[in-house]
């Protein structure tokens, strides 16, 4: 698998993703809604303007049959923070691969965009990407709610202000 930041060719198959994982998504993260797939193409565009600002880094999770199996991105990225969001695909999922994806954009969080920290959040009934976050050295840091759900967010410290993994 390899982890790719995102590009206008990838459309299609970043559509072909989300239709395909929409009911999977669905049972534990608020549905996108029919309006995002019908506007697609405009909304992909918006997102690749938006990358350009370098205020969100988003990426895909390629597998070796080209693929989209997952999505990863860094939003708010601001002041050497930002908020991790991702989803795997459901015939990846329970194999370690959001695990170790979440890993590899750690080490770009730092290396390429510079980033000190990060937060997520999951509702507390998400157990597997409570377990991710975990295995990857997230620490939880609070409760908030989520389209309505309780939730946990987490913390995780890249690197200390003079270059050194916390």
């Amino acid at each position: 698998m390899e982890l790719q930041r995102l590009r206008a060719d990838h459309a299609s198959a970043l559509l072909a993703f989300e239709l395909e994982n929409r009911e999977y998504f669905a049972g534990s993260i608020p549905d996108r809604g029919d309006e995002y797939f019908a506007g697609f193409d405009a909304r992909h565009a918006a997102l690749l303007a938006e990358q350009e600002t370098g205020t969100i880094q988003f990426h895909l999770l390629v597998d070796d049959a080209g693929q989209v199996i997952g999505r990863m991105n860094l939003i708010d990225v601001a002041d050497g923070a930002a908020d991790l969001g991702y989803r795997i695909a459901e015939k990846a999922a329970g194999r370690g691969v959001a695990t170790a994806a979440v890993k590899e954009l750690l080490a770009l969080a730092a290396a390429e965009y510079g980033l000190e920290s990060l937060r997520a959040a999951t509702t507390v009934t998400n157990l597997a990407s409570q377990t991710v976050l975990t295995r990857c050295g997230f620490v939880p840091s609070g409760e908030v709610v989520l389209s309505g759900k309780p939730g946990i967010t987490y913390t995780l410290r890249l690197r200390d202000s003079g270059g050194e993994r916390g």
